[in-house]
């Protein structure tokens, strides 16, 4: 593992001062496993082939690639995860793929909608997902994938059902998922390609958005947690600004 962070940093070093076609394709093999481990997660819950989503995924490694900044600091595999992540679902939203959801994770997201009023009442706050998953007595992922699959369905006509072929079928107007969470999951994506934005920004700039941004900080807050002038949270917030409109135009079509 470390041969192969090794290698792929030396690749894009290589890469950022001479792109060529060679060194990229020599880039996606190297890290070709984030591809197939993300369409292989997606794939169990799509109707769409496995294959097609590969394909798609290394769209986003692509574009991953040409975007990362090696001065910046950041993993390549975690700048490069919301990318490919994020080709694939705008591939199944795009072409409106159906979803399969398992029937126990039907009956597991019925659940959780009942639970989550109840935890949070005795919580007194909303339940994280790691609580949620604790409370329905299933591990972390299995949650999240289930929360996934229900996100990101095709919503079909209300009365049609799903497990057909087995008894005790069920109308999906009784497995929809909130109305909100097809936004959620659009504002999810982009925060996804943000973060991976930030990510590449210089430390102090990066920790500077981070603190009014994403956590709401005053810029006197933000000076004192990070150890600097307000007025150079000022410059940072501007030149980050900056940054992450040019990191986040979508690439130029050649």
């Amino acid at each position: 593992m470390k041969a192969q962070l090794t290698r792929t940093a030396e690749l894009l070093s290589l890469y950022t001062r001479n792109p060529s076609i060679e060194l990229r394709n020599q880039l996606v093999q190297l890290n070709a496993g984030l591809v197939r481990k993300i369409a292989r997660q997606i794939s169990r819950q799509s109707a769409e082939p496995y294959e097609d989503l590969q394909q798609v995924g290394f769209m986003g490694l692509i574009r991953a690639i040409e975007r990362f900044n090696l001065r910046k600091g950041c993993a390549f595999s975690s700048f490069a995860v919301p990318y490919i992540r994020g080709e694939i679902l705008n591939f199944l939203r795009d072409k409106g793929s159906a979803i399969r959801i398992p029937r126990r994770w039907q009956e597991l997201y019925r659940r959780s909608k009942k639970l989550r009023s109840e935890l949070a009442i005795v919580l007194g706050h909303q339940p994280s997902e790691a609580e949620m998953a604790e409370a329905l007595e299933v591990s972390l992922q299995e949650w999240r994938e289930c929360r996934t699959a229900v996100r990101n369905r095709l919503l079909l006509s209300l009365d049609a059902t799903v497990d057909r072929e087995t008894e005790g079928s069920v109308r999906l107007e009784e497995t929809l998922a909130d109305p909100r969470d097809r936004t959620r999951q659009h504002w999810q994506e982009e925060r996804w390609q943000l973060q991976g934005a930030i990510d590449q920004l210089e430390g102090t700039t990066q920790a500077a958005i981070e603190c009014i941004f994403l956590r709401n900080l005053s810029r006197k807050e933000a000076a004192r947690q990070i150890g600097v002038s307000p007025i150079t949270i000022t410059r940072h917030v501007q030149k980050g600004v900056s940054q992450l409109v040019s990191l986040l135009q979508p690439p130029v079509a050649v």
